[in-house]
């Protein structure tokens, strides 16, 4: 199918607001995170999702309670989205005990069971194969539940996604297979590192229905997502969506991102981004600005207490090292 954009039916006013704070809260969260980082504050790995916000806000309204998902290590904005304490993804970014995953996990591995959100995984690809897993457990206990399996655009021809696709369609999983597709798989453009250039029709060979949208417009990704949302619970088994999206920073925050012209970052920002297409759209169904600017201070207040808390959290004790190891059977 062709590009699915901005003359798509939208969202109404109010999920729009929705929208707005939900992406708002992601971009500020993640700027947060990148300065922690620069202080040193945040160790390891940190992979931002600056940019990609309407991706998984658009996903996430077209869900209900009780759909499962899981990601790659670029998880801080789906964890958002699905509803997880940012004090706690804060804590957690910053290895403190109040973290998720009582500051063991670090960026790459946080999970909330109660959020319905089974982590952000830092082997390429591999969550997809635990996504059809979830889906599949939706089908065993008979749900009309579905999973979405988030990946990236470099992930996409790994052979266990495929062999994902497979499984997917032979038992006719609920499962929607989300590729966020920003362009440069690590530091390769896609371009370079794809033989198929048309993402959303990798699924095909399974009879896996695609469609390739534009990640930079919430309205369009949530019409499209209710579309296999549909599709996965009436039982007709897997769906795939490329979302065409674009990252402003870096891989992570050790990468300084030289294998791309700034003047195309900036061209993304002055002209597709994503937040400010949500706030023109307020604008001009009758929002008033001074509601938008509540929003935001909103927001910029949820940040600053997540950061105070993880700040002022503790370290693990030292006997944490030895817990969550192994499990007796």
């Amino acid at each position: 199918m062709a590009t699915q954009g901005r003359n798509d039916p939208g969202l109404s006013t109010q999920e729009l607001e929705h929208a707005f704070h939900d992406m708002l809260l992601i971009r500020r969260f993640e700027e947060k995170a990148g300065q922690l980082y620069g202080m040193g504050l945040i160790g390891g790995f940190c992979h931002l999702y600056i940019g990609q916000e309407a991706v998984v806000v658009g996903v996430q309204l077209a869900l209900k309670q009780g759909d499962k998902i899981i990601t790659s290590y670029r998880d801080h904005g789906q964890m958002l989205a699905a509803g997880m304490d940012p004090k706690g993804v804060m804590a957690e970014l910053t290895g403190r005990a109040t973290g998720y995953s009582h500051g063991k996990g670090g960026s790459m591995h946080m999970f909330s069971r109660e959020k319905n959100f089974y982590g952000g995984h830092g082997i390429v690809g591999a969550q997809v194969a635990l996504g059809i897993g979830l889906a599949f457990a939706n089908k065993y206990r008979g749900t009309d539940e579905v999973s979405v399996a988030y990946f990236g655009e470099g992930a996409s021809n790994q052979g266990q996604v495929y062999e994902s696709f497979n499984i997917a369609a032979l038992h006719k999983l609920p499962c929607i297979f989300v590729i966020e597709n920003n362009r440069y798989g690590m530091g390769t453009s896609v371009e370079r590192a794809s033989a198929s250039k048309e993402l959303w029709r990798n699924g095909e060979p399974w009879g896996i229905p695609g469609k390739q949208i534009d990640g930079m417009d919430v309205s369009a990704v949530n019409a499209a997502t209710k579309e296999a949302v549909a599709h996965c619970r009436a039982g007709n088994g897997p769906y795939l969506l490329e979302m065409s999206t674009y990252r402003y920073r870096g891989h992570s925050m050790s990468d300084p991102a030289k294998y791309r012209a700034r003047t195309e970052v900036d061209e993304i920002r002055q002209k597709r981004d994503p937040i400010d297409h949500v706030r023109n759209a307020l604008l001009a169904a009758g929002v008033e600005e001074e509601n938008l600017k509540k929003i935001e201070a909103g927001v910029k207040a949820v940040v600053a207490e997540a950061t105070e808390f993880a700040e002022t959290s503790p370290e693990p004790d030292p006997s944490e090292l030895y817990t969550d190891v192994l499990v007796e059977a």
